[in-house]
């Protein structure tokens, strides 16, 4: 085959791949879980929030999205919804030009010039007629597309700045809003896809901070709503170089909320501390570092675990593993633990006490039947306490302090720390399982063990009292005296 032969067919393999984009998505894994949503009920949601960093795919994620569902073509491996029929969407920016040009330009392809339309996400060959948006100039004000059936799908380019009023009076499939929405939009969206029970989703990062409508997916879900959160570490094609690069042009406080989506000032996090503070590489932990296990149930919400490493001659806390996993069975669990250390104790909460559905007995009882190592009775604060704010206190005192590092590695303890907040001055109980966990293991650091040695029994837990003793063996009479000191 001769060079001009060759190069022939390569610019005919390349044209061909940027005229049929959306043929050729290959998701992220946060892209997926998002196409794939599913609510507090396991249904799927339909309303759904993408808060995103910049620069990570959030609007691209968007129009793939839209353009299956105007097509109606679908990978194999697609779990979100489907439509079996032509639809009809609205999508929308903060302003027109703004619609123009980053939303028409991702679905049709360069703006200014109509000969390049086609190469955005919409196949030049599945479009059948655009209409301009008279006084803009290359702004687009519908399109309609060739479906899979035969028939046509028909999509209208709006913006916020319109008004309320000219988002009224129509029933469309999809509504996407890739920038944040005056909550008036997002509620005119949410009528208009009620009658067709169709899809509103939303792709943007939080740059107006704590505002009613993302308050409402971060503090308030609701069935048919979930929240996806992706920051620069969910996004491969970012390298170091470049998020250096971006991260030196920001000003100090926006490069959380740029870098990792997190809304700016207002948010009320728990934790308002820089990431980067307390994350560390992973390393080898010293053998003689005592750790610690600390569970959250969960079946509908996830079942967590946090293991936690104790440096007592720095008093530092290391959180080097992670576990959560949502409606699986203790047997699953319990395997999950043991096989990170089955002599590590395992502090639970009182809830362990309430009775597991199949077997009918106490959740402590039937996991230290599995084999957990099971402390003997449920978490205290030092103090013989169960309130929350002390184990706060502590966390972010350790947090300010450096005495609390987590292994980089564990995303879902960041994206749970991101998500982590409080309404009304209370800590919202959604989404902080993960957390509850790393609570319960900081304020049992006194339980914390290089192993099972009988010597530490004196020392460890526990009265004649508790049915069980530290390492969760039944108390057969012999004396067990109560914590008083750290174990050592």
């Amino acid at each position: 085959m001769t060079l001009e032969k060759t190069v022939d067919i390569l610019s005919k393999i390349e044209n061909q791949r940027s005229t049929n984009r959306i043929f050729f998505y290959e998701p992220y894994g946060y892209q997926k879980d998002f196409h794939n949503a599913r609510d507090m009920t396991g249904k799927f949601a339909r309303q759904r929030l993408l808060m995103a960093a910049n620069k990570v795919g959030k609007t691209y994620c968007g129009a793939c999205e839209v353009a299956m569902h105007l097509l109606g073509e679908y990978p194999e491996s697609w779990e979100g919804h489907k439509f079996d029929r032509p639809i009809k969407a609205w999508v929308a920016g903060n302003t027109t030009a703004n619609t123009r040009d980053i939303v028409q330009a991702e679905l049709l392809g360069e703006p200014g010039d109509p000969e390049d339309w086609g190469r955005g996400m919409i196949p030049k060959d599945r479009i059948i007629q655009t209409d301009r948006m008279p006084g803009i100039p290359n702004a687009i004000s519908a399109i309609t597309v060739r479906h899979k059936s035969g028939r046509n799908s028909k999509l209208w380019f709006k913006s916020y700045e319109q008004g309320k009023e000219q988002w009224m009076g129509k029933a469309v499939d999809i509504v996407w809003l890739d920038e944040e929405p005056p909550q008036d939009i997002y509620s005119q969206g949410l009528r208009a896809t009620l009658k067709t029970r169709g899809l509103i989703f939303m792709t943007f990062t939080p740059e107006k901070g704590m505002t009613n409508v993302v308050a409402q997916f971060m503090n308030d879900l609701k069935p048919g709503q979930q929240l996806y959160h992706a920051s620069w570490d969910d996004a491969p094609h970012l390298d170091e170089e470049a998020k250096q690069e971006i991260l030196s042009a920001l000003p100090p406080h926006e490069r959380n909320m740029r870098s990792k989506g997190i809304p700016v000032l207002g948010s009320g996090l728990v934790f308002p501390i820089d990431e980067d503070s307390i994350k560390v590489p992973s390393f080898p932990l010293p053998k003689f570092w005592p750790k610690i296990c600390a569970i959250d149930f969960g079946w509908d919400h996830p079942f967590a675990c946090v293991w936690v490493a104790w440096d007592r001659d720095s008093d530092t806390a290391y959180v080097y593993d992670v576990y959560s996993v949502r409606a699986e069975t203790p047997v699953t669990h319990a395997h999950a633990i043991k096989t990170k250390g089955d002599k590590i104790p395992c502090v639970w909460p009182h809830d362990g006490m309430q009775h597991d559905k199949g077997s009918g007995e106490p959740l402590s009882k039937l996991y230290r039947k599995l084999g957990v190592n099971m402390l003997g009775s449920h978490f205290t604060n030092p103090d013989g306490g169960n309130s929350v704010e002390p184990g706060i206190m502590e966390m972010l005192q350790r947090m300010q302090s450096g005495r609390l590092k987590v292994f980089d590695h564990l995303g879902d303890w960041f994206a749970e720390l991101r998500m982590y907040h409080r309404k009304d001055g209370k800590i919202v109980k959604e989404r902080d399982d993960i957390m509850s966990a790393t609570r319960y293991a900081v304020m049992s650091l006194r339980y914390a063990s290089v192993g099972v040695d009988k010597k530490r029994v004196d020392h460890a837990f526990g009265s004649m009292d508790h049915e069980y003793d530290f390492y969760g063996k039944p108390n057969r009479g012999v004396e067990v005296f109560k914590p008083i000191s750290a174990v050592g």
